[in-house]
Parts: C-alpha cells; structure tokens; sequence
C-alpha cells in the first residue's frame, strides 16, 4: 500500500473512532431509536460497547498512522 493509502485509512479510523467515544448514542438514534416509541434511551452495555468499539478504531488508525510514516522513511 501506498503512505497515502495508509494515511487515508488512519484519518477515517481515527475520525470514526472519535466520534464514537464522543457521541455514542447517535448510531442508536439512526439504527434503532426510530422503532420504539415514545422517549427511549440505549442500554449502558450498548453505549459501552460502542466507546470501546471507538477506542479499538483509534488504536488500528494509530497503526496505520505509523506505517504510513514508516513507508515514507523507507
């Protein structure tokens, strides 16, 4: 892959990943909160899972992040 490749998907991952940590409910609102009615809120599990699924998409970006500086060194 090319560095620019690898910096593409490390900004995308890391810009997802962010997201995810800050604004964890959001996904909810567009996936599932328009089939309950009334005022409805997602499970603690739900909201934790997606900060840890949004750490996870940080650290992979963070990779690829430092091959892409690596392929530019070598």
């Amino acid at each position: 892959m090319s560095w620019f490749t690898l910096f593409l998907l490390a900004i995308i991952f890391i810009g997802i990943g962010v997201l995810a940590r800050k604004y964890p409910t959001f996904g909810w609102r567009m996936n599932e909160g328009w089939k309950v009615k009334g005022d409805s809120e997602p499970s603690d599990a739900y909201i934790d899972s997606v900060k840890f699924g949004g750490l996870i998409s940080i650290c992979l970006g963070s990779i690829f992040l430092v091959l892409g500086m690596m392929t530019i060194l070598l």
